[in-house]
């Protein structure tokens, strides 16, 4: 099996259309669900089952006009995806999926610095915000290498709302990351 590590081209980026929807819900899924997002490091299977993002949610972001779903393709294959939403003076980073037999090469750091360039560029975006389960340490360490830092904000996780999975665990919340973007 091809990984991350093995591929030389470099991605491409572009913004999602509805014709992507599919295949970026299936991208998201595997990237963090089930037995085969275990194929890579950002699995979130142990402490969510269910879904944890559906057509309609995908849909939503990229039909919003302050919203741009950014699609990272590599030799014509949808490899990556992320979320980069205007508010105001910063901007909002999610729904970043890299498929799990394409993560440890260096992928996900090209997908974040572009939507960084982004949020800059077209936005005028100071901070770069984003939130990520508190219990995620090996997560919040790789966003920590990429100038993130944790604010000790945090917000409840949506327990009973299946839309965002069905938690294993009673002490899910989220903690707000920030990015100065002028730095």
């Amino acid at each position: 099996m091809e990984t991350a590590r093995s591929r030389t081209a470099e991605p491409t980026f572009r913004a999602a259309t509805a014709v992507d929807v599919p295949a970026l819900v299936e991208l998201v899924e595997s990237a963090y669900r089930g037995d085969a997002s275990r194929a890579g490091w950002t699995t979130e299977a142990d402490l969510l089952e269910g879904q944890r993002t559906d057509p309609e949610g995908v849909m939503a972001v990229v039909t919003d006009e302050n919203s741009r779903l950014l699609v990272a393709d590599v030799d014509g294959e949808t490899v990556a995806c992320c979320h980069v939403e205007h508010r105001g003076t910063h901007a909002y980073f999610g729904m970043f999926a890299v498929r799990p037999t394409a993560q440890g090469g260096g992928l996900g750091k090209l997908v974040m610095a572009e939507a960084e360039r982004l949020a800059r560029a077209e936005w005028g975006a100071a901070e770069m915000h984003m939130t990520v389960i508190r219990q995620r340490d090996e997560l919040i360490a790789w966003y920590e290498r990429r100038g993130y830092r944790r604010t000790g904000r945090m917000s409840p996780f949506p327990y009973g709302d299946e839309r965002f999975g069905i938690p294993q665990r009673d002490d899910l919340e989220f903690e707000l990351l920030v990015k100065d973007l002028a730095a």
